[in-house]
């Protein structure tokens, strides 16, 4: 049977139970999907290819990521940052092939970044976030509330628009799920799902048919004594009784039908990790170099789960600075610089450097100035993207105007975005395989911005 077809009975089977279990509507949604994956599973090649989003909870403070080099343009930041100016002596300065005429550096803390970008495996994207359609300062001091976001500078309602990019309507589904739904026919026989989290559950990876697994650094979390193996054989095969009998009630049908899929991937997935190849590349021993580990064996396990498409998730907290931020945020920039140091060499390793691109998300960026030697909830915020695919040595986007008060500041050097989170993720999902054509199924709003390709990636 070929990909579409089975990908195809999988949709209308899964179509057919939410028309029980959650309605018609859901079924239409889905069933109307199915033109869609047939249109890019075959217009694709079964080249093997990977998105790995690494969001940075708490709102990194993109003003010290990227910073002006020449005299004047850091003076200007110095004076206005204040307490939170990093030595202009120990910036790392940046060579983009174009330039708006000023010159930038990079964070003492990411040596490692900076020879990504210098070799072209590294660009960034200037002043990205999430839009419900482009709007100027003028729009945004009129006060109509239509044009924005909900609760701008809010956590929790950025990172779910961030991982929905569709701002403007209540939550349903992600970004990386809508995209892992088109392309999974491409996958030929899979074992497990596309859609990977290392860092828990997230709203970037919920689709409709295809289902987010959470594995932590160690492989695939399961149940105590669904091994199948010498440790209390009874209670498991119990278990499986229980899950596999057929019931009259939807609800336990479904539950106990997910369920034994879990056990079952779980099983098949820790088979197949540990018999994996050791991979030569030394992760530094972090919570962000164990999860991009994890990820890269992952990778290197991919034909023998199935898999010709992959979307990892990972996670790296602690970026809410409203206090203490200067040693705290090079912490975590080093923390960020070697593990995606790392994580590159072992995609070199393995041979798909050209096939895996990561990128990174935050809630926002925080406010230019400073309240004391922390910094506030912002707004637009830069971005970094790699892999051997990435168009790299560049700044993509528009670095704003870097002063308070300035035509990009809502207040406090709270920057407008330039770019639009749906520009950014229409970039990548181009890249991954989904079609012009679909692509506003993926992101529904991506029609009222510029473009739907920023050129960063090949």
């Amino acid at each position: 049977m070929n990909p579409y077809e089975l990908s195809r009975r999988k949709f209308i089977g899964s179509a057919c139970a939410a028309v029980g279990a959650t309605g018609l509507l859901s079924a239409l949604a889905q069933l109307r999907m199915i033109g869609a994956v047939a249109a890019d599973a075959s217009s694709s090649s079964n080249g093997y290819k990977a998105l790995v989003c690494l969001f940075l909870y708490g709102g990194n403070d993109s003003n010290n990521l990227l910073i002006p080099y020449d005299n004047s343009d850091y003076a200007s930041y110095a004076a206005q940052r204040t307490a939170l100016a990093i030595p202009q002596s120990t910036l790392l300065p940046i060579s983009p092939k174009t330039t708006d005429g000023r010159s930038w550096a990079l964070h003492p803390s990411m040596p490692e970044l900076q020879s990504l970008f210098g070799a072209g495996n590294l660009a960034i994207l200037a002043n990205a976030g999430s839009l419900v359609q482009p709007v100027t300062l003028a729009q945004y001091n009129s006060g109509n509330a239509a044009l924005l976001p909900p609760q701008l500078f809010s956590h929790a309602d950025q990172q779910v628009q961030w991982q929905s990019s569709i701002p403007d309507q209540p939550f349903q589904s992600g970004w990386g799920g809508r995209m892992a739904d088109i392309v999974n026919a491409i996958n030929t026989n899979p074992k497990v799902s596309m859609s990977i989290s290392v860092a828990g559950e997230n709203s970037f990876q919920i689709g409709q048919t295809v289902s987010q697994f959470a594995v932590n650094p160690s492989g695939a979390v399961v149940l105590s004594n669904t091994t199948g193996g010498s440790v209390n054989p009874v209670r498991y095969t119990a278990e499986q009784n229980i899950l596999t009998q057929q019931d009259v009630n939807l609800f336990q049908a479904a539950f106990g039908g997910v369920t034994n899929s879990a056990i079952g991937a779980a099983n098949t997935l820790n088979t197949v990790l540990n018999g994996a190849t050791t991979l030569k590349t030394v992760f530094p021993n972090t919570s962000l170099g164990n999860q991009l580990k994890m990820i890269a064996k992952m990778i290197s396990t991919a034909p023998q789960l199935g898999l010709n498409r992959q979307i990892f998730f990972a996670s790296l907290g602690g970026w809410d600075l409203h206090a203490g931020e200067l040693p705290a945020h090079a912490a975590l920039l080093q923390q960020l610089s070697q593990g995606l140091n790392a994580f590159n060499s072992a995609t070199v390793e393995l041979g798909v450097a050209n096939q895996v691109t990561t990128f990174t998300a935050s809630d926002f960026s925080r406010t230019f100035n400073t309240n004391g030697d922390g910094s506030d909830h912002g707004w637009g915020s830069h971005h970094l993207i790699m892999g051997g695919a990435v168009q790299g040595t560049q700044i993509y986007g528009t670095v704003p105007t870097l002063v308070i008060g300035g035509p990009n500041d809502t207040g406090r050097g709270r920057w407008i975005p330039t770019t639009s989170v749906d520009e950014y993720a229409a970039t990548l999902a181009t890249w991954f395989g989904v079609s012009a054509t679909n692509l506003p199924i993926v992101l529904p709003n991506i029609g009222r911005f510029a473009t739907s390709n920023l050129g960063f990636l090949g």
